[in-house]
């Protein structure tokens, strides 16, 4: 494991009571959601493409622009926690772009300057083989949306053939039948999140920390190993 944290941060914290049936009506309850969340990615392509300029001519990425991005993958993976990316709350999101006591938080560290070679190929040529991992993680259309440069997390539409889907709804039945949230499973879940996750703020440009080839599975982002002891100075 680096010895330096990643810049960006995903964690989900699973409540200790769900209830058995609220995940049936969660996708009819956060349909406001949805609805903002098209506009929000809309505006989210343009600010990555007058962030793709900046960072070119300048270096840096424009910081409001920065936090606004941010807060939109923010929102969005706040209603997937609740809905089917997850289902680890009943806590309903919050309509907001910043940062809250919610249970499922993502942060990304600002950048002060940025690559202005990596900008014209970290998003579709270096992040190629996350895309491969995640589209099996997400569903194909997560490919396929990302590899076009729109930068979207998931295509709603689509991520009904992924794993990710596919282990919250045996998830949600082991809970309608037993009270419980099987543990392993919603660990396994908030893991391909965050690679998911990584791989976005990576392909928006708002990184250039390569994301590891790595499942960090829990709730919590891991910890960083402690730092041996340097010898004294002589």
């Amino acid at each position: 494991m680096s010895a330096v944290a990643n810049p960006v941060r995903v964690e989900g914290r699973l409540d200790s009571e769900l209830s058995r049936w609220l995940w049936l009506v969660k996708w009819i309850l956060a349909i406001p959601h949805y609805i903002v969340l098209v506009f929000l990615w809309i505006a989210f392509a343009v600010v990555t493409v007058i962030a793709f300029f900046a960072i070119l001519f300048t270096g840096r990425y424009p910081r409001g622009l920065f936090d606004f991005n941010v807060g939109v993958v923010r929102w969005t993976w706040r209603v997937g926690f609740y809905t089917f990316d997850a289902n680890g709350t009943d806590r309903y999101p919050p309509f907001s772009l910043q940062p809250t006591d919610y249970p499922a938080s993502f942060e990304v560290e600002y950048p002060e300057t940025l690559s202005r070679g990596l900008v014209l190929v970290k998003w579709w040529l270096l992040a190629l083989p996350h895309y491969a991992v995640v589209s099996f993680f997400a569903g194909g259309t997560w490919f396929v949306m990302n590899g076009g440069g729109s930068h979207h997390y998931r295509e709603w539409g689509g991520r009904s053939s992924g794993l990710i889907f596919l282990l919250v709804l045996f998830g949600v039945v082991a809970l309608l039948f037993t009270g419980r949230y099987p543990r392993g499973i919603f660990d396994f879940v908030i893991g391909m999140n965050r690679w998911a996750l990584r791989v976005v703020a990576y392909a928006a440009l708002m990184t250039d920390r390569y994301p590891p080839f790595r499942l960090d599975q829990g709730p919590t982002e891991p910890a960083l190993p402690p730092r041996e002891p340097q010898p004294p100075q002589t």
